[in-house]
């Protein structure tokens, strides 16, 4: 008796384990991103995680574009713009498939005050757009050096300043001599933007 109670409570052990394991969202970044403290742009960086990573996504924020994730043994906070997953056999991005693939709602509750290093967007600031594919390039030095120069205002926008992010329209752009991607600081972030995207395709670090 004692024998068949323990048999049937590892049965349901091993049924609720591989339920978890079920519910488990698998998820792969599109670009380089920061991974946050918590979710905005006010907290710190956990750390980096690189293009094509792979992350369990434990939910997102109803109503927020912040999704909290383990990604390379980091847990953190990233945008959906960032992320995309299976869905019917094609990747979809998170944000925009939200419904549809039934992502988890999550919530987070701060246990401390954030104070932020560099200057940071305010609430109602405009976000950076969502993230496209674009060419990975290597700019020459003499296009660092002209930056350093002539360093220019910085502008204060929403969101995770990464390659392939879109620039909002009311940005403007320094043109660089000899040279076809323009140049704008975000966040007190040196960034190459191509001028017919308005996507960013480097972020000096």
């Amino acid at each position: 008796m004692t024998l068949k109670r323990n048999i049937l409570l590892a049965g349901a052990v091993l049924l609720v384990s591989g339920g978890l394991a079920q519910a488990e969202m698998m998820a792969t970044t599109v670009n380089d991103l920061n991974v946050r403290a918590g979710p905005g742009p006010q907290y710190p960086t956990v750390g980096l995680a690189t293009r094509g990573s792979t992350a369990v996504l434990d939910g997102c924020i109803e109503g927020s574009r912040w999704c909290r994730v383990d990604v390379n043994g980091m847990r953190g906070w990233v945008y959906a713009d960032y992320l995309q997953v299976d869905h019917g056999g094609s990747s979809v991005i998170v944000e925009q498939h939200r419904a549809e693939i039934g992502v988890p709602s999550v919530t987070y509750e701060s246990t401390a005050s954030v104070v932020p290093a560099d200057p940071q967007p305010a609430p109602g600031d405009e976000l950076l757009g969502p993230v496209g594919a674009v060419e990975t390039i290597t700019p020459p030095e003499t296009v660092r050096t002209y930056i350093e120069t002539n360093p220019g205002q910085t502008v204060q926008l929403g969101g995770d300043v990464v390659v392939g992010a879109e620039v909002p329209g009311n940005v403007t752009f320094q043109t660089i001599p000899d040279y076809e991607y323009r140049y704008t600081r975000i966040n007190d972030r040196p960034v190459l933007v191509d001028p017919g995207t308005r996507r960013i395709v480097y972020v000096y670090q």
